[in-house]
């Protein structure tokens, strides 16, 4: 049971935010070749101030693509 989680800065409402998430469940469950049912997605939104700090969170192993590249 994949899940996705997405990291944002604020500024998209309730409604973008359902339409994201659902666009990505359907991508997801697309390529891995399962129900959507089976995908789950989050979303939280980070302060740019503490965006630095935030993504620290997150070992370079498993970020698979970041900014620029």
């Amino acid at each position: 049971m994949p899940h996705i989680a997405i990291t944002m800065i604020p500024g998209r409402d309730v409604e973008a935010k359902q339409r994201l998430a659902r666009k990505a469940q359907a991508f997801i469950a697309s390529e891995l070749g399962i129900d959507r049912k089976f995908v789950f997605v989050s979303i939280q939104d980070i302060q740019p101030e503490n965006w630095e700090q935030n993504m620290e969170q997150f070992p370079e192993d498993i970020l698979f693509v970041k900014p620029g590249v």
